[in-house]
């Protein structure tokens, strides 16, 4: 969940389903597990959250005797963590296991921080790209899978998702291993279920967080990961590690944070294939559009078999019209002036991991280049001046303002600014390619 100026540090979590990259880091949780036979309790029921208990403005519990010392927020801290602990163990965690897992666990602000003020990210989708599948990057995964490849192969044989994909979505999140997340993950999760901003869902994933050490897979000052609780080599949240995480090494436990990334990379593929994975289907493909293609019909609503487009004049970068995947969509991540994709339902499953444009066309291009691709064929429109952050809200109170449908002013380009200012273009009488442009704002400002 880091924003950093690189897309592979410990929980990265971005929400830019839109055409551009100009948007700010929403908090969008990692993928977020549907109950599975793994998913139990102490009783062998399916778990579920505990119910949010009272947080800081309504706490009335005491705290421990101990925390005299404490500043007046950790003393809070405790006694909900008290009133938590013992919630936890009426739903079945033993007091064993409870106890291990909060000895020593304070309010930690730092973490607070990082929920409050994550950073803007500016980056365009040309220079996200550039670091996700940049020279350095697809070197180390061709080492990776020359140093893995036996292991890889037989997961790939027993899931059915190509070598490459797993590695990338490794390179993605924690550049193969070497940025793991150092934070405990239940002090981590406890403060922020404590804080309350989105306590319940925390909540949720600490209560899976103390499942997974009853279970024995982990100890709990091994439970590490990033800020947001996202853990091991290819960053699972509790719910999915319950839900999907595997023993591929056959030792007993669903090791995903030891040196050994075996367990890890299986469990992502474990994952990718629950949610429909197709072997030999590609997540997307560069094409060429028809001169006046309608913009409108770039958008993931909108499938049609490559035959159907092909009829319309789009062509792979060959020239050569595009193989039958089956159904696609077209994709323009930089609106009409930067390359354009036809998506098929590979891509739609790595959304299940990061719901973001750019995090899926991430992976897609790294598990290309991985297995020897070249970079994309058309130019990026890297001149193009990205809209501050102020920008993007004036443009989405312009839109608002007109009668186009902004549900929040928030300066997130999501679908739904996407969706208003195609509408607007096309009122406008300008090519609708939802592009949140400058050229788009100053139409606004002229209006």
């Amino acid at each position: 969940m880091l924003t950093v100026l690189t897309p592979l540090f410990a929980g990265l979590w971005i929400a830019l389903s839109g055409p551009a990259i100009a948007s700010p880091v929403a908090q969008s949780p990692r993928p977020e597990a549907r109950p599975s036979p793994q998913a139990t309790g102490a009783s062998g029921v399916i778990a579920t959250s505990p119910r949010p208990i009272e947080r800081p403005a309504t706490l009335n519990a005491q705290p421990p005797a101990n925390t005299a010392s404490m500043g007046a927020k950790d003393r809070a801290f405790q006694g909900w963590l008290a009133r938590y602990k013992a919630q936890v163990v009426a739903k079945g965690i033993r007091p064993d296991v409870a106890q291990a897992a909060f000895s020593g666990i304070r309010y930690n602000a730092s973490i607070v921080k990082n929920d409050r003020n994550q950073a803007e990210f500016k980056r365009q989708i040309w220079d996200y790209l550039d670091s996700a599948a940049s020279p350095v990057r697809v070197k180390n995964g061709k080492a990776a899978l020359a140093r893995h490849g036996r292991i890889l192969s037989q997961i790939e044989r027993a899931y059915g998702v190509e070598k490459e994909v797993v590695l990338a979505v490794w390179g993605m999140e924690t550049a193969y291993g070497e940025r793991r997340g150092t934070l405990d993950v239940i002090e981590a999760l406890a403060t922020l279920a404590f804080d309350g901003r989105r306590g319940a869902f925390f909540e949720k994933q600490l209560f899976a967080a103390l499942q997974i050490l009853q279970s024995g897979d982990v100890q709990p000052r091994a439970m590490k990961g990033s800020w947001a609780g996202a853990m091991g080599h290819t960053q699972f949240i509790p719910t999915s590690y319950l839900a999907y995480a595997v023993d591929f090494t056959g030792d007993g436990k669903r090791d995903i944070w030891s040196d050994d990334p075996t367990d890890a990379l299986a469990s992502t593929a474990a994952y990718l294939q629950r949610h429909g994975w197709q072997k030999g289907q590609p997540w997307g493909i560069e094409v060429r559009l028809p001169a006046g293609f309608d913009a409108n019909l770039a958008s993931r609503k909108i499938k049609r078999s490559p035959a159907q487009w092909a009829q319309m004049g789009i062509t792979d970068m060959a020239g050569r019209a595009p193989r039958n995947h089956g159904p696609a969509s077209i994709l323009l991540p930089a609106g009409l002036k930067g390359p354009a994709f036809m998506i098929f339902d590979n891509f739609t499953v790595i959304t299940r991991y990061n719901n973001s444009t750019a995090y899926v066309m991430g992976v897609g291009h790294l598990s290309d280049r991985i297995k020897g691709g070249g970079e994309f064929v058309a130019p990026w429109p890297r001149g193009y001046a990205a809209l501050s952050y102020d920008e993007r809200l004036e443009m989405q109170r312009r839109l608002q303002q007109r009668g186009f449908a902004v549900e929040k002013i928030d300066g997130i380009i999501g679908p739904n600014t996407v969706a208003a200012i195609r509408a607007f273009q096309t009122a406008a009488g300008v090519a609708p390619d939802g592009f949140p442009s400058q050229d788009v704002l100053k139409l606004l400002r002229a209006r």
